[in-house]
């Protein structure tokens, strides 16, 4: 297995835009999945088990599940375009991903999550989102000596 990347703040900083873009287009993507699911269970009296295409399925039924099956194709793609950043999706549904990073030697996360102007944020790599710390300045010095 290949060593992670590992970024400084000024790097993940220059990614903030095209990963606000990016993670912003999936969260609006999730929602329409599941508005189209809702739809799908509506029309079948059920949460669906499969997107196949049944002979019992009307016209509508079989159309939902294609549509569904390709935007579930898109947004696994989306997701991958993030990744392919070298970020580390770790909620989807909140738009929440990870950079590995060094503090004093350290690897650690740098974690941003969608909304956020800036990198602001990081925690132990064991830690999860509720670990999170603020990079204040003595953080940010530390990162970057």
């Amino acid at each position: 297995m290949s060593e992670p990347r590992v970024f400084t703040i000024e790097e993940v900083n220059s990614l903030i835009p095209q990963l606000s873009q990016l993670v912003g287009q999936q969260l609006l993507e999730q929602s329409e999945i599941e508005r189209r699911l809702a739809e799908l269970a509506r029309l079948l009296g059920e949460m669906p088990r499969s997107l196949d295409a049944t002979p019992n399925d009307s016209g509508d039924v079989k159309r939902l599940k294609r549509e569904l099956a390709g935007r579930i194709q898109e947004y696994e793609t989306g997701w991958r375009k993030v990744t392919d950043l070298g970020a580390v999706v770790k909620d989807p549904q909140i738009g929440l991903v990870d950079f590995y990073g060094r503090m004093d030697g350290r690897l650690v996360w740098f974690c941003w999550r969608y909304g956020e102007e800036s990198l602001g944020f990081y925690h132990e790599l064991e830690a999860g989102y509720g670990g999170r710390r603020p990079l204040g300045p003595q953080a940010r010095e530390k990162l970057l000596n």
